[in-house]
C-alpha cells in the first residue's frame, strides 16, 4: 500500500520501496504487534488485581504495623504484634466494664486486626473470655493463658482452660508469675504436665511469666521454656528486680539493662518473647510516658507486646502509637 496522495511520510523505512525495505517494515510491524499484545496482557492483568491482592503483593519491608501477623520465636505460631490484655490489676479493670461491654471490646479489638488475647486463670475475666471470642474464627486467634501455683492435677487444670474458653487447644500456656531463682526445680512436676498436655495437642506452646530477675534468668537458662512473657519498659516501672517477690517496692523503678540482657539471650536461643507492662500496669497516665515506652518496646527484639485496655480509644491509641513507632524505625 502506498502513501496517501500528496503526502510523503518522513520515514525511511516506509518510503523505501526496495525488497529489503519491505522485509524490514514487515519485521518491524510484527515486533510492534508483539510488544502491543504483551503490554496489553500486562495492563489487563494489573486491572484484574483486587486491592487485597495488591496489598498482599506489597513487599513486607514497605511498612510494619501493630496488627501484622508475626511469628512467635521458634514455635512457628502466628499472632498479631499487639495483643489485648484482659488482666489489668488482676482483671479488675476489665471486669468493671461488665460482661457485655467486655465482649464488645474483644470484638472491636478483633475487628481492628488484633488476634492475640491474653488471659489467666487468676484474672477476674477468665470465665468471660470464652463468651467474648465466641463466633470468631478460632484458627485466626492466638489465645495465651496462665496457670497459677501447683495444681494437683495439671492436666485437669489445663483441660479446665479448654472448657472455659470452649476450644480444643490453647495456643500458649504459661506457668504464672515465677519469682524464685530455682523455680524450674520446684515446678518440675507442673512442667512435666505441660509437656504431656502438649503431646495431647491441648496446648501448642509452653512457657513462663516471671516477676523477678532471678526467675527470669532461670527461665532464660531452661531449655523447657518456649515462650517468655517479660515485663519491660524504659521507665523501669513494675519490672523485674533482684528481690524474689511479686511486687517489690511498686513505686521504685528497677534497672532496665539486666532485663534487656536476658531478652537478647532469649532471642539468640530462638525463644518466643512477648513484652508486658508496656504501660507500667496502667501507671503511665501521661501520654508522653506511653509514647516513650511504646517506641522503646518496638526497638527491642520482641515478637509481640500485650497491653491491657478498658475502652476502644485505648485500643486505637495503642495501634496508632505502635504504627508510628514502627514507621519511625
Amino acid at each position: 500500500m502506498g502513501n496517501p496522495p500528496g503526502i510523503k511520510l518522513n520515514c525511511p523505512l516506509i518510503n523505501d520501496n526496495s525488497e529489503g525495505g519491505r522485509i524490514n517494515l514487515m519485521k518491524t510491524r510484527r515486533f510492534n504487534r508483539r510488544q502491543f499484545l504483551q503490554r496489553s496482557v500486562s495492563v489487563t492483568g494489573a486491572l484484574l488485581l483486587t486491592p487485597n491482592t495488591l496489598l498482599q503483593a506489597r513487599p513486607a519491608s514497605i511498612s510494619r504495623t501493630a496488627v501484622d501477623q508475626v511469628t512467635l520465636g521458634g514455635t512457628g505460631i502466628k499472632l498479631s504484634r499487639l495483643g489485648m490484655g484482659t488482666g489489668t490489676n488482676s482483671g479488675a479493670v476489665q471486669h468493671d466494664l461488665g460482661r457485655e461491654e467486655f465482649n464488645s471490646l474483644v470484638k472491636y479489638a478483633y475487628d481492628q486486626g488484633i488476634t492475640y488475647f491474653d488471659c489467666a486463670q487468676f484474672y477476674k475475666t477468665f470465665e468471660w473470655l470464652g463468651g467474648a471470642i465466641k463466633g470468631l474464627p478460632r484458627e485466626k486467634l492466638f489465645i495465651q493463658s496462665k496457670i497459677p501455683g501447683q495444681p494437683e492435677d495439671v492436666l485437669a487444670a489445663i483441660d479446665h482452660h479448654r472448657k472455659v474458653f470452649d476450644t480444643d487447644y490453647i495456643d500458649s500456656m504459661l506457668v504464672h508469675c515465677m519469682v524464685k531463682h530455682d523455680w524450674t526445680d520446684q515446678w518440675k512436676r507442673i512442667m512435666d504436665g505441660f509437656n504431656e498436655a502438649k503431646g495431647k495437642g491441648w496446648i501448642r506452646s509452653k512457657g513462663v511469666s516471671c516477676h523477678s530477675l532471678p526467675a527470669l534468668r532461670g527461665a532464660t537458662a531452661s531449655p523447657w521454656v518456649e515462650v517468655h512473657l517479660v515485663r519491660v519498659n524504659p521507665q523501669g516501672a513494675r519490672m523485674d528486680g533482684e528481690e524474689e517477690v511479686v511486687w517489690p517496692h511498686e513505686d521504685k523503678p528497677h534497672d532496665v539493662p539486666p532485663v534487656l540482657k536476658e531478652i537478647k539471650t532469649m532471642r539468640a536461643k530462638g525463644r518466643g518473647i512477648i513484652g508486658m507492662k508496656i504501660i507500667g500496669n496502667g501507671a503511665f497516665v501521661d501520654a508522653a510516658d506511653r509514647e516513650k515506652s511504646i517506641r522503646f518496646a518496638m526497638k527491642q527484639p520482641l515478637d509481640a507486646v500485650v497491653i491491657g485496655v478498658k475502652n476502644r480509644a485505648e485500643i486505637d491509641e495503642a495501634i496508632q502509637r505502635i504504627n508510628s513507632a514502627l514507621a519511625a524505625g
